[in-house]
């Protein structure tokens, strides 16, 4: 583990051993480790869930929380361009199932009468 990392992630556990979790964490990593941007952090987070020596589940249910947020965060911050699309619009699979189930059923009314 390079020496960058190995400090983040000493940071992470010491500040969610303190009982800080989420944006106190968070800021608690950056007091300690200025440079470390959101995507180190997220790393050192998913290090310090493999680490077996860490038993305490509090400590690392707090960890794991704060990894996904700022993962989500990461994810959700780049713009797709295709994104405009209508969520309450239907998609293909969906209007496909539609057309065969009004389909399926359409004979067997037809076989009541």
């Amino acid at each position: 583990m390079s020496e960058k990392r190995k400090r983040v992630y000493e940071a992470l556990l010491d500040g969610a051993t303190e009982g800080f979790s989420g944006k106190a964490l968070f800021d608690f990593v950056l007091e300690r480790c200025p440079k470390a941007t959101s995507k180190k952090i997220v790393r050192a987070s998913l290090l310090t869930l493999r680490d077996p020596d860490v038993t305490d589940r509090n400590v690392l249910h707090t960890i794991y929380a704060l990894a996904i947020a700022h993962r989500m965060d990461e994810v959700g911050s780049a713009s797709d361009p295709d994104d405009d699309e209508n969520p309450t619009e239907k998609t293909p699979v969906l209007r496909k199932l539609k057309k065969k189930c009004a389909s399926d059923s359409a004979p067997a009314e037809a076989s009541q009468i």
